[in-house]
């Protein structure tokens, strides 16, 4: 039988999303039943691990590379520093550009916008539907950036032109429809698809209004009391109403048979501070941009029907980095080897089943913090954290009953979804999926702290945890095992990771960008600035050559 290779690539990635907000990890406050009904048909990831913050981790997702090796690892990149991803470095969108496919961004890219050599159509995209910077307002498309005096400006594209298209329009929305609208369109018989449909929800808007969402979503939250939470409900439930409008699509021009579907985020959620929405990834420490598991893990699913164990929760450890060699092995794209990769290709692995790949994970090395986070095997260790660790706690634990009306009938609900139906056409008739046990495997509980452990302060000194055992990071047992070889081998291997290392490009703040001098939008200011010069140039020449005319005609 001929090798078949997927033919379309669809990545559905949310912003911020706590781990524990998508309702198949357990949680009953508000339900997620189309991500779930993508979940229970594919494969729960259960430790899909990213960078914790937002730049980083798209980094590491579109070159597969650990971020502290493009220089993309301290912090993310504010709309108005003149960096982006370096030019050299080789995108997931060019490989399959390069490989016939069709490869479209809707919506966020933070990778850079200071030059338009750094944005998406300039780096293996296509086609780009959505904003350059970091976040925008969800209605009129506005980004202000805290702490300076630029103005406010627009941030919205379609292709390299500004776009006031769908001003007013809930940008969740707006994405979708340009996804449905995309597939619907699409010539099945040509190239074959590559989507990155990358949402800006859940992640806050603009500090006057963060928490924003239509008003007919959240009228099925007035259960929750808080009204941050309940606007956070509200916007998650959008996005999952988009997973499951996409995934309908796929079925209606029968490419689902032919497709991948990732459902993840891009890094946990923040509970507390800095855009804070209420996301939970309780239990687990920590939240977004954060050494711990809190920041780092990613509430993930994958469908393909050439997976052998459908409806299953995979355990292996599996990197952002490891989506760009896995995807291009499905697709049946050789690699070539000076691309230097530090994801792995664990498509054969995900395919089959197989558990127990060993491997580790720089989770970061930031120098500028400083802090690092790496995993070797089950063992992790952190030395030192961000923001003075005022969010190494334990965060985002229920503080009420508020419970979805809709889970008593929990069950009932994901198998009426048309993602389960359309997704379970395609199953074998055999496959008997048991969502209640699914559900409770992927459902995270912690062990009481070790009688061994000490408690961790990583500002004093390194940390050490068993994350098999230990997910929830409670036990500290550096002490115990400091002087042990796997430890010193750890450490060796972090060393030979710090002297490798990019340094990271980050570069001052540019007030030339202020939206102000470009009618109010965010746009590539460096290139402007530069078009703006050669134009003065140009029209002091012109002057010139006046003066010296008018002068020979006066003569």
């Amino acid at each position: 039988m001929a090798k078949r290779t997927s033919r379309t690539s669809l990545l559905l990635m949310a912003d911020d999303l706590g781990f524990n907000d998508v309702s198949f990890r357990g949680s009953n406050k508000f339900l997620t039943p189309n991500i779930d009904a993508l979940a229970y048909s594919g494969v729960i990831l259960n430790n899909l691990y990213t960078p914790a913050m937002c730049t980083p981790s798209r980094a590491a997702l579109l070159t597969g590379k650990y971020p502290i090796n493009t220089g993309m690892q301290h912090y993310v990149i504010p709309n108005d520093q003149p960096w982006g991803l370096p030019l050299d470095e080789t995108t997931m969108a060019q490989i399959f550009q390069q490989h016939g496919y069709q490869t479209s961004l809707l919506g966020k890219w933070h990778l850079g916008m200071a030059r338009q050599n750094f944005t998406p159509t300039k780096r293996g995209f296509d086609h780009h539907l959505g904003y350059l910077g970091a976040y925008v307002d969800y209605f009129d498309h506005t980004y202000k950036q805290q702490g300076n005096s630029y103005a406010r400006g627009h941030d919205f594209r379609n292709d390299l032109k500004v776009s006031h298209e769908h001003l007013g329009d809930y940008v969740t929305d707006v994405l979708t429809d340009a996804a449905v609208e995309l597939i619907e369109k699409h010539n099945a018989s040509s190239k074959p698809i590559f989507l990155l449909l990358s949402h800006l929800a859940p992640h806050a808007g603009n500090m006057d209004a963060p928490m924003q969402a239509p008003q007919e979503e959240l009228a099925k939250f007035t259960y929750i009391q808080n009204e941050t939470e309940r606007y956070y409900a509200a916007m998650v439930s959008r996005l999952d109403k988009s997973v499951g409008l996409v995934i309908d699509a796929l079925a209606r021009r029968e490419l689902l048979q032919d497709s991948i579907i990732l459902f993840l985020s891009d890094n946990g959620g923040p509970t507390k501070g800095e855009h804070s929405t209420s996301a939970s990834n309780y239990p687990l420490k920590g939240q977004k941009n954060t050494p711990w598991e809190g920041g780092l893990r990613s509430s993930a699913a994958i469908w393909c029907s050439d997976f052998e164990h459908l409806g299953s929760v995979w355990t292996q450890r599996f990197y952002i980095g490891d989506l760009l060699p896995s995807l291009a092995a499905a697709a049946g794209i050789t690699l070539n080897s000076s691309l230097r990769l530090d994801g792995l290709n664990l498509w054969s692995a995900l395919k089959y089943g197989y558990q127990a790949v060993e491997r580790d994970i720089v989770h970061n090395i930031d120098n500028l913090e400083p802090y690092l986070s790496y995993t070797r095997g089950k063992w992790k260790l952190v030395n030192g954290t961000t923001r003075n660790g005022n969010f190494d706690g334990w965060l985002g634990e229920p503080t009420d009953d508020a419970t979805d009306p809709r889970a008593a009938h929990y069950e009932e609900l994901i198998r009426n979804t048309s993602v389960w139906q359309q997704l379970q056409r395609l199953a074998d008739p055999q496959l008997s999926i048991n969502i209640s046990a699914l559900r409770e495997t992927a459902t995270l509980r912690c062990a009481e702290p070790s009688d061994n452990a000490k408690r961790c302060e990583p500002l004093l000194a390194p940390c050490l945890f068993d994350i098999d055992e230990d997910p929830c990071e409670r036990s500290n047992l550096y002490e115990l095992h400091s002087n042990e070889s796997f430890v010193l081998d750890m450490w060796s291997r972090i060393e030979q990771f710090s002297k490798q290392a990019r340094a990271p490009a980050n570069l001052p703040a540019d007030p030339r960008c202020d939206p102000k001098h470009y009618d109010f939008e965010w746009t590539w200011w460096l290139d402007e600035h530069m078009g703006n010069k050669a134009a003065n140039k140009q029209t002091y020449l012109q002057q010139y050559l006046l003066i010296i005319f008018l002068s020979f005609i006066l003569l």
